[in-house]
């Protein structure tokens, strides 16, 4: 069993002070935490798992290392299994980097804890396994969460299908997302422990939670272990050289990624470059048939323009021959006028002749008449004389 460490009182905590050398971050020193102090093991658990800490009779370490003991790369334990009341299965990793793998990971931790039946157990007495992951990276950027659950259900109708396979993320980079409930546990005081830089920042938070003094005190004895310094300073080398690779990585996707794009931009410029030819000679022949087109029309309209003088000189001439006939037919008028007020005279006299000859004839009537009488009276007076 592993001796538990010195406890430390607050009034000995006061005294550290300055930045932390070793990150809580650190996956093997959150791993030594655990395994080193088994009330903040507790702790942790009942936070994450919502549980009162009175009920939980017993935790145990299920994977124990020898802390300080050099491990080869590939043969690094670093989560923890735990054992609730030898009935709940527990496993604990820190993951520092995002290694982009951690969806199938945390599932095959999670199975390999449920699997663990021997021959001839039954399966009712399969344990509930839970996998628990501290991660210093967001899981799911479109939908931040600080502390997420996921178990199996039904799509249709949320119905659960079991309650003993579970994952709990915390997000360590989210502890802004904290809910009234994850604060009520006292979910993100953890994280803040784990996210501390300065040893003033971890009493402070020691001074509000005696789990977390136990934590900060255990954290203080581990970090002057030489040997667990050596270890967890393998691990931020390890780190570096993770994060390093991941950013060549990333940087030779992003080149090749920018070649293939140059090279898809470079396709389509040749291609462009040559329909742009193309249109280029198609543009030069439509000009040369527009030039000959234009030369073409340029000497219609000079043929059109030389028409047009000879017609403007036809009309100018038409004019000309138009004001002379207007002259004449002006003279023409002013005869014919002349000749009409010559008329209206002749027969003004015609009528006034008229009406002499028509006077004379009434005259010519009346002695006619008179004459007529006359003779009669010369005939009366004739008879009378013979008689």
């Amino acid at each position: 069993m592993e001796e538990q460490p010195k406890q430390f009182e607050l009034q000995e905590l006061s005294k550290l002070h300055g930045p932390i050398d070793i990150p809580l971050t650190n996956d093997y020193l959150f791993r030594a935490l655990l395994q080193k102090n088994n009330q903040v093991l507790k702790a942790i658990l009942c936070a994450l798992l919502h549980l009162n800490p009175e009920q939980v009779k017993k935790v145990s370490v299920e994977n124990p290392i020898e802390l300080g003991k050099s491990y080869e790369e590939k043969d690094f334990i670093l989560d923890i299994k735990a054992l609730l009341d030898d009935n709940l299965i527990t496993n604990l990793e820190m993951q520092v980097i995002n290694e982009h793998n951690w969806l199938d990971r945390s599932l095959s931790y999670l199975c390999r804890s449920f699997d663990h039946l021997n021959n001839g157990d039954a399966y009712t007495q399969a344990k509930p396994a839970i996998q628990i992951g501290f991660l210093n990276f967001t899981l799911f950027p479109e939908h931040p969460e600080f502390y997420a659950t996921y178990s199996m259900m039904n799509e249709k109708t949320y119905q659960k299908y079991s309650d003993k396979l579970r994952l709990i993320v915390v997000d360590l980079t989210q502890i802004k997302l904290a809910t009234k409930e994850d604060r009520v546990y006292g979910i993100d005081q953890w994280a803040k422990f784990f996210k501390c830089k300065d040893w003033s920042e971890l009493v402070m938070l020691a001074k509000e939670n005696s789990d977390i003094q136990a934590a900060v005190g255990t954290v203080y004895q581990l970090s002057r272990d030489e040997k667990i310094r050596q270890q967890c300073e393998a691990r931020e080398d390890y780190y570096r050289r993770e994060l390093d690779r991941q950013l060549q990585n990333e940087h030779m996707e992003k080149t090749k990624q920018e070649i293939a794009l140059n090279l898809k931009k470079l396709l389509l410029g040749r291609k462009e470059l040559a329909q742009g030819q193309q249109e280029l000679a198609q543009g030069q022949q439509e000009l040369a048939q527009e030039q000959q087109n234009l030369a073409q029309g340029r000497q219609e309209l000079a043929q059109e323009q030389q028409e047009l003088a000879q017609e403007q000189q036809e009309l100018a001439q038409e004019q000309q021959d138009l004001t002379q006939g207007q002259q004449e037919l002006a003279k023409e008028q002013q005869s014919l006028a002349q000749k009409q007020k010559e008329l209206i005279q002749k027969q003004q006299d015609l009528a006034l002749e008229k009406h002499k000859i028509e006077e004379s004839k009434k005259m010519l009537h009346e002695w006619e008449l008179a004459i007529e009488k006359k003779i009669q009276t010369l005939e009366k007076l004739s008879e009378n004389e013979s008689n």
